[in-house]
């Protein structure tokens, strides 16, 4: 089918087009993925991350949504790798739809055959929140990146205050374009290196970095201002990575921290070679992808080389998720993972008490609606000061993509309590329209990542992916709106097994029923996992919630 589904917007209003407000919700926010405010790539149908899709192609889009506009309400539209399959009546409190995304038997799980079968149209490459229509724009990943900054800073400078500070780090696409305006908010001047000069003056655009520079003595000179004057500021610099860290390295300037988000999950389409333009790798891309493919792991190796470099002359440098230690090792860098990853150096504290990156989206489109839930998280969780200052930055300084939508980490217990609450506003009328909850595949009980999210896992259970699939199960029996398990997002194919889930909370008593299950069993899995590997934290959030662990190991 011809590309004609262009400049896709999700209807918005209490109107329903469908049978039901989970289908609609799960239409709208299939569509909502795929709007050019939202998406990377929306004519491809790519939402993020190199080629992170929504559905396989647009005959498949087009017959998602028809199958939901026609879904019953005791129905489940299944979903493999973007192609509707199959509807198969179900029960009312089931998911309405259940998706499997880039799923392959472990012995095949790579890029080559990922790629074989992607040729003859058989699979998609789901990333995590792209193919399970629960993708917010970069505010999905903008806290978490603040709080990976301001524990960087606590861990380093004994301060969440990041004033004078500087962040060196690259990639500006559909989730790497968070780490500016995320910087910036934990206090820092972040120079933020980019290959593609569209993705920083789309992000200016957006209200997501302040400065686009060409040339990097430009670039220096402007952080340098900015840092003296103790000026928080974001500043986006047109250069690829493994060339810029290392003559940023060479002039002897050492930034407190080093990172890096661009998309080296994926060495074909995500990562572009150095030592050559832009349009060069575009066009080696096309003509020569094994070629292409090594040279591009050429340049995550020197990249992240240079990463050590600023290691070993004091900078506090980590590896921020995309595998890009891995293939560097792959190239001859024997020691790349002296670096550690995000989660054990920063965020494992937050994984155990079941805190993640949860999520909400207004089906109404109006922001009121997400005003509204702000002043009632503020109200709820007074206590937590950095919630509270989240909540007051995000609405100063995040402009909406697509439906209006709030990221807020919150964990076990509390979850649920907001949930119900929304709830009984939406049943109200004090909301316009019901609201969806979900969140990243990135949290804290639903994802196996050893390079990445279960990386030095205490028990060395690191590479066990059961727990998705539990978690991906318990959510299924407890009634979530809509299930997916996916495999390689985040870190690429062979790398990770992740499950998500979305409830829609439609003012119901059904749905509250549902909230009281899933919203716990959910961020409850994140507590098992981690006390099940010996996690002191978690066994004594376990014992303290009640969570019921048949062969829980408790002290003594």
């Amino acid at each position: 089918m011809e590309n004609v589904m262009q400049n896709i917007k999700a209807p918005t209003g209490s109107e329903l087009t469908c049978k039901g407000w989970t289908q609609e919700a799960a239409m709208r926010m299939l569509m909502n993925n795929l709007d050019p405010e939202v998406a990377e790539n929306p004519d491809e149908l790519v939402v993020y991350g190199g080629i992170g899709k929504a559905a396989r192609n647009w005959e498949s889009y087009a017959q998602i949504i028809e199958s939901l506009k026609k879904l019953e309400n005791d129905e489940t539209l299944l979903v493999q790798s973007g192609k509707p399959v199959a509807v198969f009546r179900t029960y009312e409190h089931s998911p309405r739809v259940l998706i499997a995304n880039s799923n392959l038997v472990p012995a095949w799980a790579n890029w080559d055959h990922f790629y074989e079968l992607e040729d003859k149209d058989l699979m998609m490459y789901g990333q995590m929140t792209a193919g399970s229509w629960i993708y917010i724009g970069a505010q999905g990943i903008l806290q978490g990146t603040y709080l990976s900054f301001v524990e960087a800073g606590k861990k380093v400078f004994g301060t969440a205050d990041l004033k004078g500070k500087l962040i060196l780090t690259g990639g500006m696409g559909g989730m790497s374009g968070a780490q500016p305006l995320a910087g910036k908010m934990a206090g820092a001047v972040i120079l933020v290196v980019e290959v593609d000069k569209k993705r920083i003056e789309r992000k200016i655009k957006e209200g997501y970095c302040d400065y686009l520079a060409e040339d990097l003595d430009e670039a220096l000179k402007l952080a340098k201002q900015l840092q003296d004057k103790n000026e928080p500021a974001s500043i986006g610099l047109v250069g690829n990575c493994a060339d810029v860290y290392r003559e940023i390295f060479d002039r002897g300037i050492v930034p407190d921290f080093v990172t890096d988000q661009t998309s080296a999950h994926d060495p074909l389409n995500g990562y572009i070679p150095n030592k050559m333009t832009l349009e060069e790798a575009l066009q080696l891309r096309k003509s020569d992808p094994k070629m292409y493919e090594q040279k591009a792991k050429q340049a995550m190796a020197d990249h992240v080389q240079a990463m050590l470099d600023f290691q070993t002359a004091g900078a506090e440098v980590f590896d921020y998720g995309n595998n890009i230690r891995k293939y560097a090792q792959e190239m001859g860098v024997e020691n790349a993972f002296d670096f550690p990853g995000f989660v054990p150096a920063y965020i494992r504290p937050l994984f155990c008490v079941g805190k993640g990156p949860f999520r909400w989206a207004a089906l109404s489109g109006d922001p009121e609606d997400i005003y509204k839930t702000d002043a009632l998280a503020k109200e709820m969780f007074a206590d937590d000061e950095g919630l509270v200052n989240w909540i007051d930055m995000a609405q100063k300084m995040v402009k909406w993509q697509g439906l209006p939508a709030r990221i807020c980490w919150l964990g076990y217990g509390d979850r649920h309590r907001f949930a119900l609450k929304v709830n009984e506003m939406v049943a109200s009328g004090e909301l316009k329209a019901p609201i969806v909850f979900g969140r990243d595949h990135l949290d804290s009980g639903s994802v196996a990542s050893p390079n990445r999210e279960t990386e030095g896992m205490k028990d060395g259970s690191d590479a066990v992916s059961d727990w998705p699939i539990l978690n991906a199960l318990v959510n299924t029996a407890g009634g979530a709106s809509w299930v997916s398990v996916h495999h390689g997002g985040g870190v690429g194919m062979g790398y990770s097994q992740h499950a998500g889930q979305v409830l829609v909370a439609d003012g119901t008593e059904m749905a509250s029923e549902k909230i009281n299950r899933v919203l716990i069993s959910d961020p409850g899995m994140g507590i098992v996992r981690h006390a099940d590997a010996g996690y002191d934290i978690a066994i004594k959030t376990a014992q303290e919630k009640n969570v019921q662990m048949p062969m829980l190991k408790t002290e003594g």
